[in-house]
């Protein structure tokens, strides 16, 4: 019988390969027999995950901007030089600024516009960019699959982050409206879903939710009293969704947003 979770050989795409997230994806996926572009700014970083990831299968680090479409473009040739093909992308590359977020002692009417247009730049147009510059690969195989990355905020907004929070309302839409674009225009077998993570504890959110002692701060206490599971998540409890859509298990599958959360969404009083 044909496993349908079996991605081996498969070439993918992560932007964002450095954060938190994206390491542990690309770690996962290249134990899984994936071979992993990873696709970051910082060379440094790069340099080294690509070396550490060749340890355990097939890596390559290309350095790119998400917002430089001549940056991707070359990506994606070298890609093709490396490997000929590319079968899935994960968006994964974003992130809020400070300036976009209102303070407890802030209002709207301090709100920094040019920050709310960096972080929709970086989360709505860093995911629209690549997805228009890889797929005409898996366009011209007639097959593929995108994976966008949201956010509860998408889902129910969450005080202070408006501008990380309208970006990923964005992509919720987006990945909704594509799914019918692919399917419609290319191929019913190009695909494109959204991961909607629960909350977790990276280089960006760990001193706005954690004290430097450990401890939650109001706001982490908060989002743990949400989540029925009483904790955060751990980057490794979204392998598994990912796999799922990646692979041929989800062919039937486009336009989802995956909730992996905890029950927060779910969660009322």
């Amino acid at each position: 019988m044909k496993n349908y979770f079996d991605i081996t050989g498969k070439v993918v795409v992560l932007t964002g390969a450095c954060g938190i997230l994206g390491r542990n994806i690309a770690g996962y996926l290249v134990e899984n027999g994936a071979k992993v572009v990873l696709l970051a700014r910082k060379d440094d970083q790069g340099k080294a995950l690509e070396a550490e990831l060749k340890q355990k299968g097939d890596a390559l680090y290309l350095k790119t901007d998400v917002m430089n479409k001549e940056m991707l473009e070359q990506n994606r040739e070298d890609i093709l030089k490396a490997y000929g093909t590319i079968d899935v992308l994960l968006n994964a590359a974003g992130g809020n600024m400070s300036g976009a977020t209102i303070a407890p002692d802030k209002s709207f009417l301090d709100l920094s516009v040019d920050a709310f247009r960096q972080v929709v730049d970086l989360n709505l147009f860093g995911t629209i960019l690549p997805t228009q510059v890889f797929l005409p690969v898996m366009a011209e195989k007639k097959k593929g699959v995108i994976v966008n990355f949201c956010s509860e905020s998408a889902l129910r907004p969450l005080t202070r982050v408006v501008g990380y929070g309208s970006a990923k309302a964005a992509i919720a839409n987006y990945t909704r409206y594509m799914a019918t674009e692919l399917a419609t225009k290319f191929s019913p077998e190009i695909r494109m879903n959204a991961i909607v993570p629960g909350f977790l504890l990276t280089n960006q959110n760990r001193a706005l939710l954690t004290n430097p002692d450990g401890s939650l701060t109001a706001r982490g206490q908060s989002i743990i009293a949400h989540t029925p599971m009483g904790r955060f998540a751990e980057p490794e409890e979204l392998f598994g969704t990912i796999h799922y859509l990646i692979s041929d298990a989800s062919s039937f599958v486009t336009g989802a947003l995956s909730i992996v959360d905890g029950g927060f969404d779910a969660f009322s009083i």
